[in-house]
This record gives C-alpha cells, sequence and structure tokens, in this order.
C-alpha cells in the first residue's frame, strides 16, 4: 500500500495529465504499466468518472488500450534486449521494489510452457500478472505479432468494464475502491468459469476420440 504522502502525490499527478485530455489519458494508463501506484480498477473507473459524454467514453477506451498495450510492449522489448539471465538478475536484486518477486517472475515464465496466446490473454485480467507478464514473453521472445494481439484484447476486456463503470457512477455516492474490487472479482470469475468451460470441453474430446 503506498503511503498517504504517495498518495497525495499520485493524485496531483493525475490531476496534471488528465488536464491534457485524452492525450493525458493515454499517457496515464501507459503509465500504470511500469508505477503501479493506484490499482489499475481504481485508475480506470477514476477516469471513466471524468468522461463526460459516450463518444468521449468510446474514446478513452480506446487511448486507455493503446496506452496500456505500449506499456506491455515496453516491458516486451526490455525482457527481449535483457535475455533470461540478466532479467531474473534484475528482478532477484530489484523486483521487490515494484512488487515483482522472484518467485511471481518465476511462474510467470512457466505459464509460457501453455498456450502463448491465451496466457497473454488470460494474464491481463490478474492484478500484478498483467503488469508485468510481457516481461518473461519478451524473455523467451515470443512471436512479436501474437503477443500484440493478445495484449490489445486482453487490455480490452480488463480495461473497458472498469471505464464504462467510472463513467455510470459519475456523480454518485459509491466508493470506487469497493466497486473496482468486486468488479475485478465477477471478472475474473466470468474468465476462470470460461477458461474451465472450454478446458472441460477439450477433455471430453479427447476422452471421446479416444474410445472406439
Amino acid at each position: 500500500m503506498p503511503s498517504p504522502h504517495i498518495a497525495v502525490e499520485a493524485s496531483g499527478s493525475i490531476a496534471t495529465l488528465l488536464s491534457f485530455g485524452l492525450v493525458g489519458i493515454g499517457s496515464l494508463a501507459l503509465l500504470e504499466k511500469f508505477i503501479p501506484i493506484l490499482p489499475s480498477y481504481v485508475l480506470f473507473m477514476l477516469l471513466g468518472m471524468t468522461v463526460t459524454d459516450g463518444n468521449g467514453l468510446v474514446l478513452a477506451i480506446l487511448v486507455t488500450v493503446l496506452g496500456s498495450a505500449t506499456g506491455a510492449l515496453g516491458w516486451f522489448a526490455l525482457g527481449w534486449l535483457l535475455g533470461p539471465d540478466r532479467a531474473e538478475a534484475i528482478v532477484a536484486r530489484y523486483g521487490k521494489y515494484v512488487f515483482l518477486k522472484p518467485a511471481v517472475y518465476e511462474r510467470m515464465t512457466n505459464s509460457y510452457r501453455r498456450n502463448h496466446f491465451w496466457v497473454t490473454l488470460t494474464g491481463q485480467i490478474i492484478p500484478t500478472v498483467r503488469i508485468y507478464l510481457a516481461l518473461p514473453a519478451g524473455v523467451l521472445r515470443l512471436d512479436p505479432r501474437a503477443f500484440t494481439i493478445a495484449i490489445v484484447i486482453g487490455t480490452l476486456v480488463w480495461n473497458t468494464p472498469f471505464l464504462c463503470l467510472g463513467y455510470a457512477l459519475r456523480g454518485s455516492p459509491y466508493n470506487p475502491v469497493h466497486v473496482g474490487f468486486w468488479a475485478s472479482i465477477a471478472l475474473f470469475i466470468v474468465e476462470a468459469s470460461i477458461i474451465l468451460g472450454f478446458s472441460l470441453r477439450k477433455k471430453l474430446r479427447a476422452r471421446n476420440t479416444i474410445q472406439p
């Protein structure tokens, strides 16, 4: 949890960037991938609350997806340049300062033993993982085109509900932190259910194929 002093500075920086309109909103989405001071669901709900109309909401969704995807590609490029040994050494030494423990980095790397596209896409709705998953993807030098497509889709799935919630809650007494938290839990449950359904369907098809 950031200290009150950091939170005040962050709120001031957010207000300053928001004064630049859509450019500021896109910049905040990009910076959120590198400086996770606020939980992303809180940030995107706050951004949604600044939108004045439906057209502005659509544009806000587009620029935040662009900003978030650009940030992810930055991590991807960094991992590509560092390679496995240097990346692991940096995470071991400095990861604790950005909430990236070596054990988390190792689990993210191991997750790519499965379908690369779906790991990247679904990783965009898991806190912490959605920020740093691009680093091991770059280290492993995954296909940049497939990675980019998966990042864009996953980011769209994550950003859109919170921006829309923020837009819908303008002027309401509801706390965006509480609403965002439960919305993120609901989103995670929905996606986990879909993934489980696909997995069970795949296993059932494999079983039927084996049977004479």
